[in-house]
């Protein structure tokens, strides 16, 4: 299992093409084989999207959130996974969503796809890109 970043998420369901090959490669290997993940966090943040207009939508966001998710697992975001977000280095985003995301793939230790180079230059989270 991999657990992929918010922006991965919604590439690979608007533009795949804006996926890498080893992260193309990754999503396919694990999405029949051992399952694709999301932190329950990427569920708020693609309404957010929704709502400031940067992801647009055929129906609502209920079934937008449905047709992204389907088939995915959904991890809750635990005492352990909230307790790890502060431990990371001082150059790591801020973003509460980025380090619940970053914690998650920690905890359930889960290579995190994601196109994100501060996330991918953390040494305490394995990244695919």
């Amino acid at each position: 299992m991999i657990l992929l970043d918010t922006h991965v998420l919604v590439w690979i369901a608007t533009d795949e093409r804006k996926l890498s090959r080893a992260a193309e490669a990754a999503v396919r290997r694990a999405g029949h084989a051992s399952g694709l993940a999301i932190s329950a966090i990427s569920l708020i943040e693609i309404a957010s999207l929704v709502r400031r207009g940067r992801l647009d939508i055929q129906s609502t966001v209920e079934s937008t959130l449905e047709r992204l998710t389907s088939g995915l697992i959904i991890l809750p975001i635990t005492r352990e996974i909230a307790a790890l977000t502060i431990y990371f280095p001082d150059d790591f985003p801020d973003d509460p969503s980025d380090r619940i995301i970053a914690a998650t793939a920690r905890a359930e230790n889960l290579a995190l796809v994601t196109a994100d180079e501060r996330l991918q230059s953390c040494p305490l989270v394995k990244t695919i890109w």
